[in-house]
């Protein structure tokens, strides 16, 4: 599979669903403005998570297009040293556009999406049955290590996030169910902890 790099325009879009990016095949640039002072908790732990294939890139100066001018930079410097990867920007900025056009024209596979749950790999296909998406959540949750929601409130919201936010809340409170039975997660009023299979 083609190699995907990721790069997300953090001054316009504050993603939520950063952990369907924790797949081998996908590469994150998260490009940060010089006024900004954090990111979230949870593009926080994803990029940490992904190690190497993870990095920020905070902008040194203010301008009205530093930013972008710093995306397209990085572009170029990946499309030329890997011309067979995919680049994708998250960002509601129109002005991308023609570059991407102009990198197509060169045979360079572009595209800009709103959001990461518009990005083709992404889409989770609806058709996924309640055990898949309980096996889903359990791979999830293992590969989170100490980040994992602590409250109920919490994990419901990271299990939406999964399956940008396609759910219902029905259907989350019957994953949370089946992870109850399952022996996962221990409720304990709204507190949660874990028990997960070995191996995983």
């Amino acid at each position: 599979m083609k190699k995907n790099y990721v790069l997300i325009d953090y001054e316009n879009v504050q993603p939520e669903t950063m952990a369907a990016l924790e797949r081998e095949h996908f590469s994150v640039l998260v490009f940060v403005g010089a006024n900004q002072a954090k990111v979230t908790y949870e593009v926080a732990s994803v990029l940490q998570r992904m190690g190497d294939r993870a990095a920020y890139v905070k902008i040194a100066g203010n301008g009205g297009n530093a930013l972008d001018f710093h995306i397209a930079y990085y572009i170029g410097q990946l499309a030329a040293k890997e011309p067979d990867s995919y680049f994708h920007i998250v960002s509601n900025d129109t002005g991308f556009d023609p570059l991407l056009q102009h990198l197509k024209s060169k045979n360079v596979s572009a595209n800009r999406v709103k959001s990461i749950s518009d990005l083709p790999l992404v889409k989770v296909e609806p058709s996924k049955s309640a055990s898949e998406r309980v096996s889903a959540v359990i791979a999830n949750l293992a590969k989170s290590g100490p980040a994992k929601p602590r409250t109920l409130k919490t994990l419901a919201t990271v299990i939406n996030a999964l399956f940008q936010k396609s759910l219902t809340e029905a259907e989350v409170e019957y994953i949370i169910a089946e992870l109850t039975t399952k022996g996962v997660v221990v409720v304990n009023q709204s507190k949660v902890s874990y028990v997960l299979p070995c191996g995983l």
